[in-house]
């Protein structure tokens, strides 16, 4: 199905992510090396590592301890938690962690296969493209007046533990 700008943010609206950035891309289909999901599992440590910088957004993952640990030092990511490409491999995208973001599965990785998946066919494909390394839906983290005091705990808990660490925030 082919879609326009306003017709692929209409889609994801109706999958309750309404402030997910989309990029236009037109798939040319190119080779991918016989490795590359060794390089991916290798990629998705060094981008879990480079969370440090995402804090905020991590807070509202509802994460315990070690799986915060284990995430930002690369061991484990936890369960329901997807690294997805921004642009597929065969679509031409790079390995490289700029092309990677960080979701939870369920419901919002899986409506977003979905939504790739009802574009097969396509000359123009509208990609999901948020704009920081962690997407938590826009309505998932307003905390309403005087702000939200749990994601502000579990901010300020995922700095002193990251300092702790020796990481930076």
């Amino acid at each position: 199905m082919q879609l326009t700008h306003s017709g692929a943010e209409k889609k994801l609206k109706d999958m309750n992510m309404d402030d997910m950035p989309v990029i236009e891309v037109q798939p040319a289909h190119v080779a991918v090396a016989p490795d590359w999901f060794a390089q991916y599992k290798k990629l998705c440590r060094e981008f879990a590592r480079s969370l440090s910088d995402s804090v905020d957004e991590l807070a509202f993952m509802n994460l315990t301890q070690d799986e915060f640990i284990n995430l930002l030092t690369g061991r484990q990511i936890p369960q329901n938690i997807s690294i997805r490409f921004r642009v597929p491999l065969a679509w031409g995208g790079r390995l490289d962690t700029d092309n990677l973001f960080m979701c939870w599965t369920f419901p919002y990785s899986q409506n977003l296969d979905k939504f790739i998946i009802d574009q097969s066919g396509a000359k123009t494909i509208w990609l999901p493209n948020p704009a920081k390394k962690v997407y938590v839906p826009a309505h998932m983290v307003s905390g309403g007046d005087g702000g939200n005091a749990t994601a502000d705990r579990l901010s300020q808990m995922a700095a002193q533990i990251a300092a702790s660490r020796g990481m930076e925030v």
